[in-house]
């Protein structure tokens, strides 16, 4: 099968972010590609990535970026395809200077873009673009929503029941205040 989602970064450094994004994505079965294209460094490989992902079978994009953070509207200046930046920390500005890349795009090149180092949120809302015509993947995030809130609704159960001190140790490993 040919990927749905492709997975890029600027670095081999932004790897352990981005590898939430392919966890995500596995747990839900979408197949990707996952590369390491770098705006600055080379920029020939990643304009053709981005001309070519619509006809290679590509339906979104998540590009993760941090500094300058011109990956993500690099990639969105070459392709109609949905662009998803995630910014990523690391630089002296604490990943800021990524965010502010990302969220001041050009009229008509946008970049959707999540939280810093928020690669799991990228893998998601590049599921929820897929299931408005997949309406298996629909229903798979629909139940995935209905776990979160049981779970959610156990632990405020937990948390009654024991009281915070002993949630804290027990639940979270901690000592009590």
């Amino acid at each position: 099968m040919k990927p749905l989602i492709g997975i890029i970064m600027g670095s081999d450094s932004d790897l352990p972010v981005m590898a939430k994004a392919a966890e995500v994505l596995e747990e839900y079965g979408v197949e990707y590609s996952m590369k390491i294209l770098s705006a600055h460094r080379t920029p020939e490989e990643t304009m053709e990535f981005a001309k070519t992902a619509e006809e290679n079978g590509y339906k979104v994009l998540i590009a993760g970026a941090g500094m300058a953070a011109h990956l993500p509207g690099v990639l969105a200046s070459h392709t109609i395809l949905p662009v998803i930046g995630v910014p990523i920390s690391g630089s002296a500005l604490a990943g800021q200077d990524a965010l502010l890349s990302m969220v001041q795009m050009p009229p008509g090149i946008p970049v959707a873009t999540v939280a810093m180092n928020g690669a799991k949120n990228a893998a998601i809302l590049s599921l929820q673009i897929l299931a408005l015509t997949e309406s298996n993947l629909k229903t798979e995030l629909k139940n995935a929503r209905q776990k979160m809130k049981k779970d959610l609704s156990a632990k405020n159960k937990d948390l009654a029941k024991s009281g915070y001190q002993k949630y804290l140790h027990e639940k979270l490993g901690r000592r009590g205040v």
